[in-house]
């Protein structure tokens, strides 16, 4: 009788503490996807990484938005308390496609609320990094956070 393996568990971990194997993997990965290049040799000599390490991390390393296999994602922010915050917030995460399912705001205290965000980004026209990205770089947001997704 096989001795079954323990699953396996996966973090979630930001790039700034990757190896710069893993990403180089994922920049192969991505050139590859998207038809830049035509075989693995050649991602791997464009992102000057060698083909080991690509065949070592290739099935252990993913962009975040790949594995979101649901289309549902709750942000959690933090606004500073100032009028037209959450509308300018609102308009920003429309403009990407996405569909707000529930809004939770908390009392303004010392300035600043917090912001719960349900999201539907199966209509989304850009990935999840630059929904973040465009929400960070808004004047008012002091922190983004993504809390989960799933359904």
């Amino acid at each position: 009788m096989r001795e079954k393996k323990p699953d396996k568990k996966f973090y979630l971990v930001r790039e700034d503490v990757l190896p710069e194997a893993m990403k180089k993997t994922i920049d192969a990965k991505a050139l590859i996807d998207r038809g830049k290049v035509d075989s693995v040799w050649e991602a791997v000599q464009k992102v000057d990484l060698s083909r080991s390490a690509f065949y070592k991390y290739r099935d252990t390393v993913f962009p975040f938005h790949t594995v979101v296999k649901e289309r549902l994602i709750t942000l959690f922010i933090y606004l500073e308390d100032r009028s037209g915050t959450l509308s300018n917030l609102l308009t920003t995460v429309a403009s990407t496609g996405c569909n707000v399912l529930t809004i939770n705001q908390t009392i303004p205290l010392q300035g600043r609320a917090n912001i719960t965000l349900a999201l539907n980004v199966e209509n989304m026209e850009v990935d999840i990094e630059e929904l973040l990205k465009r929400v960070r770089q808004l004047e008012f947001v002091e922190k983004v956070e993504v809390l989960g997704s799933g359904v």
